[in-house]
């Protein structure tokens, strides 16, 4: 079994350069026209989906080969290009950078790549830049390159006219104030967050200028179908899950995961003043609960409440900030003291890779992305590690059955272990 859509990926030569504002405002320009576009994003990120959801209205899964899977990966794009014009994924840090990069992405699944540069300050060189992105790895497909902050109308002349004959200029983003979307220290803030987030992606679907022939432009390919095994049953097991601003980084594939073995996901916000529902277990997933110390040091009736799920011998699994609001302390404010420590918010980073951890339950990949340090009083169970030999070292901490840790997990890397964490 197969479909048949256009895929396109968006690469650049570095972190920063402007893809996620160009991915959604040209899901936008797309949609406007009536195409059907399926968004994805490769890579570990939570953020950048948030927001490429807000622009497309619906959940945006990540693509990761190691994470997860090539036949996860696979599946995904097949069931989207059977009811999709175009698949849209936005790439990670620089096209080369990772193992898997983007670019091994792309060339695995044959997806067009469109290069995005950052042209601030750039005028000829940008002719280079493109070059090096298009000629790096031969086997990519490279469908052309894109400019972000664009100044004027002769800027894009200058850069267009550097580009060597076989290099596309598939126009770009000109320089827009009113679109810009805020960052703070883990990268751009979640949708949620983002003040007046409907009109700033309007307006940067009105800076983008497209060569409107560059749908067309793209061939189709055939995506064909994977077999994954099915998702382990769990019968009525209830979870009780937090989010809100301080527990948002949750993938969807995790989500739909447990709905898939069976388990009811119920939410509450713990910034709402919500108690914790009745249930099997709890999940309090990662997020800014630094930036929420006072109303979260508040909860104590949430704490107490999680302090006799833990000794009733519950499962709870806390990752990152929902770890983080297990100690004592968090920035000198009391939380829930559950785990004997305490952590403080840093300027620099403090954890960043992919991760995989052997646990009772078996093993699980996922990765860390934080600026936090923690001082505990206890051992830890194990440790998670970057398993290409990189330093970042995460411990992951056990408690009958509350297991807590700065990894963030991603489920479909082994389901069956994952589901155990939640089974009384």
């Amino acid at each position: 079994m197969s479909h048949r859509c256009r895929a396109l990926l968006i690469a650049a030569p570095a972190s920063g350069q402007g893809k996620t504002s160009f991915t959604a405002a040209l899901t936008r320009r797309l949609r406007a026209q009536g195409r059907r576009v399926s968004l994805f994003k490769v890579g570990p990120d939570f953020l950048d989906p948030l927001l490429l959801s807000a622009a497309s209205g619906t959940p945006v899964h990540s693509l990761d080969l190691w994470m997860g899977s090539e036949a996860e990966v696979r599946a995904r794009l097949y069931a989207a290009a059977g009811a999709s014009d175009l698949l849209l994924v936005e790439g990670m840090m620089g096209l080369f950078d990772g193992q898997p990069s983007a670019a091994d992405l792309a060339e695995r699944f044959g997806l067009q790549v469109l290069g995005l540069i950052d042209a601030n300050a750039l005028a000829q060189s940008f002719g280079a830049i493109a070059l090096g992105l298009a000629s790096y790895r031969p086997g990519l497909q490279f469908a052309g390159v894109a400019a972000n902050r664009i100044a004027s109308g002769w800027h894009a002349h200058l850069l267009r006219d550097s580009l060597p004959p076989a290099i596309r200029w598939l126009g770009g983003l000109s320089e827009c104030v009113e679109g810009r979307l805020p960052e703070r220290h883990l990268g751009l803030h979640p949708a949620a967050e983002v003040d007046a987030i409907e009109s700033r992606l309007q307006a940067l679907a009105a800076a983008l200028t497209l060569d409107e022939g560059l749908f067309e432009a793209l061939p189709e390919r055939e995506f064909v179908a994977a077999t994954l095994p099915p998702a382990p049953r769990s019968s009525q097991l209830r979870i009780a899950v937090a989010r809100d601003a301080a527990f948002c980084f949750l993938y969807p594939a995790n989500l739909e995961l447990l709905q898939a073995a069976g388990a009811e996901l119920r939410y509450f916000s713990p910034l709402a003043g919500d108690a914790l529902p009745s249930c099997d277990a709890v999940w309090l997933p990662a997020g800014y609960p630094e930036l929420h110390l006072s109303r979260l040091s508040a909860r104590t009736d949430l704490w107490a409440a999680l302090h006799a799920h833990v000794v009733a011998g519950r499962p709870l699994l806390a990752e990152c900030g929902g770890f983080l609001c297990l100690l004592n302390r968090l920035q000198g404010a009391a939380m829930a003291g559950l785990l004997p420590g305490r952590a403080h918010i840093s300027e620099r980073l403090a954890g960043l890779g992919p991760l995989q951890v052997q646990l009772p339950e078996g093993r699980l990949r996922g990765h860390s992305f934080h600026h936090a340090r923690a001082e505990l009083g206890r051992a830890p169970i194990a440790w998670a590690c970057d398993p290409a030999g990189a330093p970042t070292r995460e411990p992951v901490y056990r408690l009958q059955r509350l297991t807590a840790g700065f990894m963030h997990f991603y489920f479909p890397s082994n389901p069956e272990a994952a589901l155990a964490l939640f089974q009384p």
